[in-house]
């Protein structure tokens, strides 16, 4: 039996395969749902945050990259990755190009929403109270992210 994730990444590879490459902004809900998992579709489509110290990214501490859940766009490198002690994964800087932001004014205060540049999906939010060198937090949704572990030599 075929994993829905291979199916997945088969589809993903898009250009690999002959077929045209996904047009990940045009995706309808029912795509998105069929995509990514309740706790995926909540965070990134419906702006939702997960329970603090729930991930199992936010002790995920080897050499890597953690992409889009969403769409697979590699959004932060492990180096740049802190113990925050919030509950949430947390960057100090996310890769070049990689993410956009946004105001958010939804719990009757002024953040900064971060989400992916690919697909738009929502990740978390970045605060002005990180380590050096940038001083910034994204405290991101490990449901809104995936992990891929840099290849051993």
């Amino acid at each position: 039996m075929i994993a829905r994730r291979s199916v997945l990444l088969a589809l993903l590879a898009g250009p690999a395969w002959g077929a045209a490459p996904v047009q990940w902004r045009a995706l309808t809900d029912a795509q998105w749902r069929a995509r990514l998992t309740a706790q995926q579709y909540y965070v990134l489509r419906e702006q939702g945050t997960e329970y603090p110290f729930t991930s199992p990214l936010l002790g995920e501490h080897r050499q890597g990259v953690f992409g889009c859940a969403g769409c697979g766009l590699a959004l932060f490198s492990s180096a740049t990755k802190y113990d925050s002690g919030t509950g949430w994964p947390s960057f100090y800087a996310p890769l070049p190009d990689a993410v956009e932001t946004r105001p958010d004014d939804s719990l009757g205060m002024t953040r900064t929403e971060v989400h992916c540049r690919r697909c738009l999906g929502h990740l978390g939010h970045v605060f002005p109270d990180g380590p050096p060198p940038t001083g910034l937090r994204y405290c991101m949704n490990g449901a809104a992210l995936m992990f891929t572990p840099a290849k051993q030599n």
